[in-house]
């Protein structure tokens, strides 16, 4: 099931979109629907995330490197 929503945007954001749309010869509206679809895939890790970091700060994992180490 798909829904229609309606939002307001700064008249120079429009304007950067409607440029990608004919760029990529894409449809605006599918350009925000991944940009939205990204949004939330990045919203919920970083939910994943932060309820992992004390886990990992307490087997002395803090940095990217760490976790590169113990997967290497």
């Amino acid at each position: 099931m798909t829904q229609s929503m309606t939002i307001r945007i700064p008249d120079d954001l429009r304007k950067e979109l409607d440029k990608i749309s004919r760029a990529e010869g894409v449809p605006v509206s599918d350009i925000v629907r991944a940009s939205l679809k990204k949004y939330v895939i990045l919203y919920e890790f970083e939910k994943l995330r932060a309820m992992a970091i004390p886990y990992a700060e307490a087997q002395g994992i803090f940095t990217d490197e760490d976790v590169f180490k113990l997967i290497s």
